[in-house]
């Protein structure tokens, strides 16, 4: 789904973690805070380096998967194709991107969103969704690397257009093997939304070989069906699909099944699953997970997930990040999304993922390794913002000079706090250096966003100094700088 708002068509340890946070009930907000979350992030110092926490990017629309020793994740962007590589799902976030592509063609180098990319043979093959600055204009597309390489380069390689919607709306592609042979699944136009699911045969990976079926997919609201992704394990295929608005809290991710040896284009042959496998969930302030993909962890011996979610319930399409979490298999042999968890729970990383050394740094000072913050001035601090925060707490202060300073022994580091309409404009430099403006400001109010990434450092000994300028933009009602966790990396 796009990063702007469309037409109307789309229209364990909680309690003691939460006694060894102590402070004032709320912080300055312009909507209430969420209700206290129910799964901790906390996690031993001693498992630093073996961990990592959400989020992985800052985009929507992912696609993620591990080959030849580094994971490599897309998500929409907007008018190019970018991709982020890196060799443990924990350094993502500190990742560089890197442009893979850009397109001189009018008709297809607008609002690119949901790229997704596989290997066939001893080349890869991205499949993508692109317009004119037109929505009803989106088309399919496919681009194949010049070489043995999830970044490419690519060349364009072809328009995917079914013979019978060949001139229809149609958004994000995606490809599936079933009885050995190859199709194509994607959104567009069908009887029965006009973002409904569709499957066309595929004679190779950039060739659509006839007409498209359409799916009567269920899912809870009467708007869209799309994002199609597929698990083949237990005599079985999975199409798991997101629906409703994804600009709404109630986004959320069905799913049917295909036994092996049927035909994917005899729409009797799916099976509807009834309910969401994988929803909202409140009480960890986790709203409108969906566009999913499915990935596997480095040894091979588990199945991830990777999603994108928000952290508010104002219906929005920005605010959207990408997020991951281990799944498992039911004793049916379907697939166990789970429930989404916090964005800032510590998990472990994949089977096989070699970590990176990195820590976080709580706004109160603890941390998971070698990393403190202190305060100078008058700071407010407490529990009020509840999921919106890392440990259910952070500090604010909106006195001009007040400072905040990260201490931490790493490579970089990584700020994440509460954005608001109250919140203003922060000062930050590195080891005493030249000062960064960076604005704290957010029309909607969400937990755990990242304000700032530092540059890369030498290994060794730095702090980030976070300083209160007590000013703001026109659109703000404050000054107000937050300040929640940091992440710091060592490679």
């Amino acid at each position: 789904m796009p990063a702007e708002p469309r037409t109307a068509r789309r229209a364990a340890l909680v309690a003691a973690l939460l006694a060894l946070v102590v402070g004032l009930v709320s912080a300055p907000s312009a909507a209430p805070a969420p209700p206290a979350e129910s799964a901790s992030p906390a996690l031993a110092p001693a498992s630093a380096g073996t961990t990592f926490r959400n989020p992985l990017n800052s985009g929507p629309d992912p696609f993620t998967t591990y080959w030849n020793g580094a994971y490599y994740l897309t998500a929409t962007q907007g008018n190019s194709i970018r991709m982020w590589r890196s060799p443990s799902l924990s350094t993502l976030l500190s990742a560089d991107p890197m442009t893979v592509w850009t397109d001189t063609d009018a008709s297809r180098n607008r609002n690119i969103w949901a790229p997704e990319f596989f290997r066939f043979g001893d080349r890869w093959y991205l499949y993508y969704t692109a317009d004119d600055g037109t929505d009803e204009h989106h088309r399919l597309y496919v681009l194949e690397s010049e070489r043995d390489d999830p970044a490419g380069p690519y060349r364009f390689k072809a328009k995917l257009a079914p013979p019978n919607h060949a001139s229809d709306f149609a958004i994000d592609p995606s490809v599936f093997q079933h009885n050995g042979r190859l199709y194509l699944a994607y959104s567009g136009l069908n009887p029965y939304q006009h973002n409904g699911l569709n499957i066309a045969p595929m004679s190779n990976p950039y060739t659509v070989s006839g007409d498209a079926v359409a799916l009567d997919a269920a899912g809870g609201c009467p708007e869209v069906r799309e994002g199609p992704e597929f698990l083949n394990r237990n005599g079985r295929t999975w199409m798991t699909y997101s629906t409703c608005d994804t600009g709404k809290p109630d986004y959320q991710v069905w799913m049917m099944s295909l036994p092996n040896g049927a035909d994917p284009l005899l729409p009797r042959n799916w099976t509807q699953h009834s309910g969401p496998v994988f929803s909202r969930a409140d009480d960890r302030g986790v709203y409108g997970p969906g566009h999913h993909a499915f990935f596997r962890s480095p040894d091979g011996t588990e199945d991830w997930i990777v999603y994108h979610a928000k952290t508010t319930t104002t219906f929005t399409y920005t605010d959207r990040t990408t997020r991951a979490q281990k799944i498992t298999w039911n004793a049916d042999g379907s697939p166990n999304l789970g429930r989404p968890l916090a964005l800032g729970a510590t998990q472990d990383l994949p089977s096989g993922d070699p970590g990176s050394g990195g820590h976080w740094i709580n706004d109160d000072g603890r941390s998971s390794g070698d990393g403190t913050v202190t305060y100078t001035g008058d700071w407010n601090s407490g529990t009020g913002c509840a999921t919106q925060c890392f440990w259910g707490d952070d500090h604010w202060s909106d006195r001009a000079g007040n400072t905040a300073t990260f201490t931490f022994t790493g490579t970089r580091i990584a700020l994440l706090s509460v954005r608001d309409t109250g919140n203003g404009i922060a000062a930050l430099s590195i080891d005493g250096g030249a000062e960064q403006r960076v604005d704290f400001y957010g029309a909607i109010r969400t937990g755990e966003s990242v304000q700032y990434l530092s540059p890369r450092l030498p290994y060794g000994r730095h702090t980030l100094r976070v300083r209160v300028t007590g000013e703001h933009n026109a659109s703000s009602q404050g000054g107000f700088v937050s300040v929640d966790r940091a992440e710091v990396y060592t490679s």
